[in-house]
């Protein structure tokens, strides 16, 4: 998705946590028209966990007939977007000339590198009748060898997704290495990224990481004594063998990783540079990004 403003961060609230907790951070819904997101990162006092520089939550949304998501063409650098769905469909078109239906549990790799341009709509057999859309969207920053790189979509099928049982607890691993299993997504940095169901009562060992999130998509858990609610992201330290309990039937992201230092972060665009991203902002300003195929009528102008 792309972000309405040149200022990404939001302020979230923060509760000081226990044990291996190091905060508790809840996010501050932002109404993009036709639907909502929940951004917990970047927010003021935390930029990043590991190399994953943003993340929203959107939805679910509801839409009747002739309404859905309509993001129109707008530019990425020195980036890689993730879009995860849980319900739904989004149609992503890029000026690479890549043409993809994302549909729950698969996984979009798109990587900016020194620029893309993409789209992210339905397709008119989606919008004709009522339908939902629920997911997640990441964005990862890239090790500074690696910002200007080739632009690049990858597209990974639900099936390529690895799944383990962990104790009755399934788990997918969507990114990186845990749990014995090993995603094919690529990456450019250690990464983690990976999804679990718990049932009221259960508990899981999460994997380690340098640096760590727990996402509660739905439900509720406990970390020790620390209660992480619906909606909310634990930061947590390194320890090893922390163990989340489910309190409640609950859905959790895990995302994590080595850290990349600094970022800048301006509209859509990321870079360790500032005057990257100012050179970025002037080229989407005079045109000189390339076009989408097929969706070459329409794009968002740079916010001031």
């Amino acid at each position: 998705m792309s972000n309405d403003t040149r200022r990404v961060e939001r302020e979230c609230a923060e509760v000081d946590g226990c044990g291996a907790v190091l905060h508790v951070l809840r996010p501050r819904e932002k109404d993009l028209g036709e639907f909502s997101v929940r951004r917990l990162l970047p927010t003021v006092g935390r930029k990043a966990v590991g190399p994953w520089v943003f993340f929203d939550h959107m939805g679910p949304a509801d839409f009747p007939p002739g309404k859905g998501i309509n993001v129109r063409p707008h530019p990425h650098i020195n980036l890689a977007t993730v879009t995860y769905l849980f319900e739904g469909e989004i149609l992503h078109r890029d000026s690479l000339g890549s043409l993809q239906a994302i549909r729950p549990g698969d996984i979009n790799l798109m990587v900016a590198g020194r620029g893309i341009v993409h789209s992210e709509r339905e397709r008119p057999e989606v919008t004709a009748v009522p339908h939902r859309l629920h997911g997640l969207q990441l964005w990862l920053a890239l090790p500074e060898a690696d910002e200007e790189c080739e632009p690049a979509f990858l597209h990974y099928p639900s099936e390529g997704i690895p799944s383990v049982d962990v104790d009755g607890v399934p788990v997918r691993v969507m990114m990186g290495s845990a749990f014995g299993a090993s995603s094919p997504v690529r990456t450019f940095a250690k990464t983690l990224y990976v999804e679990a169901h718990l049932q009221p009562g259960q508990r899981l060992v999460l994997p380690p990481a340098d640096e760590r999130a727990l996402y509660v998509a739905q439900g509720a858990l406990a970390v020790g004594d620390t209660r992480i609610d619906e909606h909310a992201m634990a930061i947590l330290d390194a320890t090893p063998g922390v163990v989340v309990e489910a309190l409640e039937a609950s859905r959790i992201a895990l995302i994590g990783g080595e850290a990349l230092g600094p970022r800048f972060i301006d509209w859509n665009f990321v870079s360790s540079r500032k005057e990257r991203i100012e050179q970025a902002r002037e080229k989407w300003r005079a045109g000189r990004f390339p076009t989408v195929p097929g969706d070459e009528e329409e794009f968002i102008p740079l916010p001031d």
